[in-house]
């Protein structure tokens, strides 16, 4: 089934696009509230919340990309909750070092989080990846959108993990000095 197919569905208040939407991107959304969180449970349980949350939204919201939107409200959620269980302990996730590494590039008076989810930044985030050439671009989103390990991207990319890694640090700068470029820090 198209995504098309399952936003009719959503508009028709018609359940089938709950599971319409687990069978064709159910995997990719758990993958992604996992890398965040760190626990198969908690995953599932932010998926269906996710899912919860763009049942509620479509209709009235009709979105162009189906995967991107409910990718959206995944991280989000995953996003809310891993601040409240981490605000009482640390660990476990690959948010935390991904958020790190990017900490450079992201100098300001608020916290990383903050300015990531800031939606101008995020536009010139945007645009700067879509700059980027393969494999940087793959490189960079599997790693910053999907919080994959370094060492899956090698297996992933068929590189080594020093190639991911240098790939990783020069992008960082790249993107620092885009930003810099941008106004976006000093």
């Amino acid at each position: 089934m198209d995504d098309r197919e399952i936003i009719v569905l959503f508009w028709d208040r018609n359940e089938e696009a709950l599971k319409a939407v687990q069978e064709k991107y159910g995997g990719l959304l758990l993958h992604l509230a996992q890398r965040i969180l760190a626990s198969r449970e908690d995953a599932e349980e932010t998926v269906n919340d996710a899912l919860l949350d763009a049942w509620n939204a479509i209709p009235p919201h009709r979105p162009e990309h189906l995967i991107s939107f409910l990718g959206r409200i995944v991280r989000r959620r995953a996003i809310d909750r891993y601040r409240r269980e981490t605000a009482e302990k640390r660990g476990g996730s690959e948010m935390a070092p991904a958020l790190e590494e990017l900490e450079g590039c992201l100098r300001d008076d608020r916290t990383p989080e903050e300015i990531w989810e800031s939606k101008a930044l995020a536009g010139a985030v945007s645009e700067f990846v879509k700059a980027l050439k393969e494999p940087a671009r793959l490189i960079f989103i599997r790693r910053y959108w999907y919080l994959d390990t370094v060492a899956e991207i090698a297996a992933q990319t068929g590189s080594s993990q020093a190639r991911v890694g240098m790939i990783l640090s020069r992008t960082r700068r790249k993107l620092a000095a885009y930003l810099k470029e941008k106004e976006w820090i000093l």
